[in-house]
């Protein structure tokens, strides 16, 4: 396969990674805290895109509802569970937090919900085009996941980098003590906090279950383990990290698997990047000793 159209696959697969890794990175940046139900989070978003995209046909509005109802889920867990645990050593809201996974799943898995079958989301690509050039091509599917990957994280931007809200979690994420004694509401910032990283999951689920076109009750699980693996490779609470580590694991993959000749060994890649920046930058690649 050309150079090109690996790479243009590779930046295809990292939106996935970046938008699902984003949200844990932003959760440990203010709790420092290894946020397991985020895989539950992913799954719900997923399935919720599923039941609006077969009640009204439109992919837009399902990503949309699902955003929504993922960034509900994630103030919900927040109410419920971590609020109570801010001052808590960190195993506690960390076993709180894989208690809420391994409940969620398997919630899902009843038959009222998902069951344990594959469910078909065929949205396509939402009536984009698909992109030919003499160096590579994109099917409407990845242009589809090009274009929703792009615009959120320039949402996330400006959130960040232009409203209050944005500032505050940046300041709580640098030193929780020192924001709240200037006067930033913890509560708030981390509420929203979760909000926003669980709609980012909701919306990689989503693009995920119509890339593949296939949605089930422990899809969440693997992508999970590649989100930790990038948030550590990108340092820890580092979103600039998380995008270049995504990228660069996105990179190796492909490049990896496109020479070797087949697909098995993907998934394991992701774990010897871990153990050689573990072995060599253990701190990340933006992380800080």
């Amino acid at each position: 396969m050309p150079v090109m159209q690996n790479l243009s696959n590779a930046v295809v697969l990292a939106g996935t990674y970046i938008l699902m890794a984003a949200g844990l990175t932003m959760v440990y940046g203010v709790l420092k805290v290894l946020h397991i139900a985020h895989a539950a989070v992913y799954t719900i978003g997923a399935f919720i895109g599923l039941l609006v995209f077969t009640w009204a046909g439109n992919f837009w509005l399902a990503l949309a509802v699902a955003m929504l109802v993922s960034g509900i889920v994630g103030v919900l867990i927040y109410r419920s569970t971590y609020h109570y645990m801010l001052d808590a050593p960190r195993t506690v809201p960390l076993i709180a937090s894989i208690g809420l996974f391994v409940m969620l799943t398997d919630l899902l898995q009843k038959d009222f919900l998902m069951g344990p079958y594959q469910k078909a989301l065929p949205a396509g690509g939402a009536g984009l085009p698909r992109i030919q050039t003499p160096w590579f091509s994109l099917t409407p599917k990845q242009v589809l996941v090009l274009v929703v990957t792009v615009a959120l994280l320039a949402v996330v931007y400006l959130i960040l980098t232009r409203t209050r809200i944005g500032l505050g979690w940046q300041a709580a994420a640098m030193d929780r003590d020192m924001a709240a004694a200037v006067g930033v509401n913890l509560n708030r910032v981390i509420a929203f906090n979760f909000f926003l990283g669980s709609a980012l999951a909701g919306a990689a689920g989503v693009l995920v279950g119509v890339y593949n076109n296939s949605v089930f009750a422990t899809m969440g699980d693997l992508p999970s383990y590649k989100a930790f693996i990038i948030i550590v490779l990108g340092g820890m609470g580092s979103l600039p990290g998380t995008i270049i580590a995504s990228l660069l694991l996105a990179l190796v993959e492909n490049f990896l698997v496109a020479s070797v000749g087949y697909v098995l060994p993907r998934d394991a890649i992701a774990f010897l990047v871990l153990i050689l920046m573990l072995m060599f930058r253990p701190h990340g690649l933006l992380g800080q000793e």
